[in-house]
């Protein structure tokens, strides 16, 4: 009777334990939820910058010249017919722009303003006049008139670009999976200024002739480029630009000597402004 009465207790025991254990394990836990996991957010081209870009320039244009006597050519064989081509020198500057990027393709406008020490000085001294007919005359500084024969002419021309800059679009596209990395195209107005100065002397005259091109120019560029993004706000590109701004012409004119001595004589150039900017540049992005 013992024994039936304990195993029963013992049983209705284990019952109720495990209504226990069933309650306990339905209550909510203490345990503290994992952190959450910081997943930055993707790069985007899409915002305003501003930089700095410094570089080479290398210009293309030449700048041709005629001397004429009353609207002919004159002592064709005596005086250059090209007065040099080509310009090397370091540009540098700013630039500022906007991106906006769709997918994988970035659309944007940009606008820079650079200096530049591109600059070319020719100078020619022609050989002594010879076999010219004896009706070819000048008149010297103190009046005397002198066969042309022995007589010499020396040209300089001077070409200096101080500033050149553009306005483009920008048409590229993301070639790596974190959009960090940009091709791109760039065209548009490039605008630029600076000096030159085209002088004819006669040795025995004393005659002389000058004239200057004008200053600015506007034209159009055309390049490409590669743009890197550092960090979030700090991009490098390196740029390519072709740029072209026309052409200007030089008539001199002459002072009294060169009135009196060699009257109806005057020389002309033509002056052609293009070349080639390789460069790197460094952008802030807002």
């Amino acid at each position: 009777m013992t024994n039936r009465w304990l195993m029963g207790a013992a049983a209705a025991a284990l019952t109720v334990a495990g209504a226990f254990a069933a309650q306990a394990a339905d209550l909510p836990t203490k345990k503290m939820a994992p952190a959450p996991v910081f997943v930055p957010p993707p790069f985007t081209w899409t915002g305003f910058y501003v930089g700095v870009n410094a570089g080479g320039i290398f210009t293309t244009g030449s700048r041709t010249t005629t001397l004429y006597a009353n609207g002919f050519p004159f002592l064709q064989n005596y005086y250059p017919t090209s007065l040099g081509s080509g310009q090397t020198g370091f540009i540098g500057g700013g630039q500022a722009g906007y991106n906006w990027q769709s997918g994988a393709a970035v659309f944007g406008i940009e606008t820079d303003f650079d200096g530049t020490t591109a600059s070319k000085n020719s100078t020619f001294v022609s050989s002594p006049f010879t076999g010219l007919p004896t009706t070819f005359t000048v008149v010297t500084p103190s009046g005397a008139v002198v066969p042309l024969n022995g007589d010499a002419l020396n040209a300089n021309a001077q070409a200096r670009l101080s500033w050149l800059g553009t306005t483009r679009a920008r048409i590229g596209f993301v070639a790596t999976p974190d959009n960090r990395l940009m091709f791109y195209g760039t065209g548009g107005v490039a605008y630029g200024g600076g000096s030159g100065n085209l002088s004819v002397f006669d040795n025995v005259s004393g005659s002389y002739w000058s004239g200057s091109p004008s200053s600015t120019r506007v034209g159009w560029t055309l390049g490409a480029g590669v743009e890197y993004a550092i960090t979030n706000n700090i991009t490098v590109k390196g740029e390519y630009l072709y740029y072209n701004l026309g052409s200007s012409n030089v008539v001199t004119a002459g002072n009294t000597s060169a009135a009196a001595a060699f009257p109806g004589v005057y020389a002309t150039a033509k002056y052609t402004y293009d070349g080639s900017i390789f460069r790197a540049g460094l952008n802030y992005k807002f």
